[in-house]
């Protein structure tokens, strides 16, 4: 088993610790059931497939590789990432 650290806001902790305290189980068993769910609901839409771009039959969207290269710029910016 793996040992790992999850930071949660508080109010979801405190909400995390009332389910631990009424069905008598660790935080540990809650966050392992949880993921457990989790990973059961996506499994099915996810699968084992590469991600691609999604395609738009019928749009012809082309945007320009400067475009693209202002928008990803814009995007280090904003996440204080140094620009390039």
């Amino acid at each position: 088993m793996i040992r790992t650290q999850i930071q949660l806001p508080d109010a979801v902790f405190e909400r995390a610790k009332q389910v631990c305290r009424s069905r008598e189980i660790s935080m540990a068993e809650l966050a392992r059931r949880g993921i457990e769910e989790l990973l059961a609901q996506y499994s099915e839409t996810v699968g084992d497939k590469a991600w691609t771009l999604p395609s738009l039959e019928g749009v012809n969207i082309k945007p320009s590789l400067e475009s693209l290269k202002d928008i990803s710029c814009d995007d280090e910016t904003d996440r204080g990432l140094p620009t390039r």
